[in-house]
């Protein structure tokens, strides 16, 4: 079998190699054809699965495969493919370590050689291939996706870019190291295969994928940035196209400036007195020299010189009176307890005509709810009567309060 394969492997590198030409010219336009010039080649190229038609009306085309091997070979920056299809390679990679655990067990050496050059040829291709998905993404960022004109395609090919690094990332989660240990188990091969050379690479194609991700998104920002101004230039651009006679105003005469032409700075810029510049001498004992001097030792000495009498007598007691506004709340309080019932703090000020302000009435009944001692506060309930805001959201407006015992 695997001189069928060198032998068929052989066949079709010459077959590439001697219609080298034709096939990058295939490569190049997309498709190619059939006519006397090239019938011959084509159809030997054909029987070696290197062109196929999609349609029996449609051009010869290069196979995906062949297409993908001149891509990687050249670093074409058209490249755009990313295989993130990790969970196929993780199946892949388990049933190969099975299949190897088993002809192991069954002494089969042959079989168990094979089973493990396979499996080693799956972890190293898997890893590569995250390395080339990553080299791609960093060639796309450095050239700034320069394979599209337009910023609106570069905006599109920026979000294509980080879903593919979002699908990387998920698949990349389903490695669950300690499932591979388990299959792993104690044979020193497949721990090298399956932990330490998938968790080393893992680890850092992770971190570089972050790192990826930040890039393109920063990159998008001054995409969309340079859209916005582009937008800005072009609507500009067409309303001096349909009005012709515009002339600009003359914005320094108005008293208030639009935003867009006030950004200059300021003339004077902020200053200070250099003490240390000496030729300014002259000039800074002047200023000094000017500046008044505020004695109050003569009105302090004057003050002791007057004879001043202390009485020593007893203080005499004296109260400040309450507020007679808190006085009013206390008794609105007083009523409450006495009554028994809830009552509206505006009803008892309109029952009592009281000549309080009701705006201020409504302050000093939630000030003295607020102001009671815990104890006494727990007597009491006090609820908010009134309506959310109509413009401005998480506002209340307070327009009455209600209070009652407990």
């Amino acid at each position: 079998m695997s001189s069928n394969l060198h032998q068929a492997g052989v066949k079709l590198l010459k077959q590439l190699g001697r219609h080298a030409e034709l096939v990058m010219d295939v490569y190049l336009s997309g498709s190619v054809s059939v006519d006397e010039s090239n019938a011959a080649a084509i159809d030997k190229l054909q029987k070696s699965d290197i062109l196929w038609r999609p349609e029996p009306e449609q051009e010869l085309r290069l196979k995906r495969s062949v297409r993908a091997l001149l891509e990687e070979a050249l670093s074409d920056e058209r490249n755009r493919q990313i295989d993130s299809n990790v969970g196929s390679s993780l199946a892949t990679i388990k049933t190969l370590a099975d299949h190897y655990k088993e002809a192991r067990h069954n002494v089969d050496f042959s079989a168990s050689e094979a089973y493990l050059a396979d499996l080693s040829e799956h972890v190293y291709s898997f890893a590569d291939g995250l390395r080339y998905s990553i080299r791609v993404l960093w060639s796309r960022i450095n050239n700034e996706f320069g394979y599209v004109g337009s910023i609106n395609a570069k905006i599109r090919e920026n979000e294509l870019a980080q879903s593919q690094v979002t699908e990387l990332l998920n698949g990349l989660e389903m490695f669950q190291f300690s499932e591979l240990g388990e299959i792993a188990g104690d044979i020193r091969e497949l721990r090298k295969l399956l932990v330490t050379t998938l968790q080393e690479t893992l680890s850092d194609c992770t971190q570089e994928l972050s790192v990826v991700q930040a890039r393109l998104l920063e990159l998008l920002g001054r995409f969309r940035q340079i859209r916005g101004r582009t937008r800005l230039l072009k609507g500009w651009l067409l309303y001096t196209d349909l009005h012709p006679d515009y002339r600009p105003a003359d914005h320094v005469s108005h008293k208030q400036l639009p935003a867009l032409f006030n950004i200059a700075e300021r003339l004077l810029a902020p200053a200070a007195v250099d003490v240390h510049n000496h030729s300014l001498e002259s000039e800074l004992f002047e200023v000094v020299s000017n500046i008044k001097r505020i004695d109050r030792l003569n009105e302090v000495s004057s003050q002791r010189e007057h004879d001043v009498s202390v009485d020593l007598t007893q203080v005499e007691d004296f109260d400040i009176p309450d507020n007679p506004l808190k006085l009013a709340v206390d008794g609105y309080f007083c009523a409450v307890i006495d009554s028994g019932k809830s009552q509206s703090a505006l009803d008892y000020l309109d029952e009592h005509q009281l000549a309080w302000d009701r705006e201020s009435w409504l302050y000093q009944v939630i000030c003295g709810y607020e102001g009671l001692p815990e104890e006494h506060r727990s007597y009491f309930e006090l609820e908010h009567i009134g309506e959310p805001d109509p413009v401005y959201s998480g506002n209340f407006i307070i327009k009455d309060v209600e209070l009652w015992l407990a």
